[in-house]
């Protein structure tokens, strides 16, 4: 249980920085990078929450969740190169 308070206040961190990352990021592949840690971070911190009140539903949820995410970060990885491989 301690553990689980512990993972949500360090992701709760990294999600702080990463939203610093994200407002002064010196261009817009940081930025990119930045805003996937942070969904990321979100998704780990549902998670924790989920586990924390034991509902089992939040991981159906997660599931979708990291699908959309992966595939945003392509789809914006790809957009950043402008379509080049």
């Amino acid at each position: 249980m301690i553990g689980i308070v512990i993972g949500i206040a360090l992701i709760g961190l990294v999600a702080v920085l990463a939203v610093v990352r994200v407002a002064i990021g010196p261009d817009d592949a940081n930025r990119a990078a930045a805003s996937d840690l942070l969904f990321f971070a979100v998704v780990g911190l549902i998670v924790l929450v989920g586990t924390l009140v034991g509902n089992d539903h939040v991981f159906d949820l997660v599931l979708v969740g990291t699908v959309v995410g992966f595939l945003a970060s392509v789809s914006l990885a790809r957009a950043l190169t402008r379509g080049r491989r």
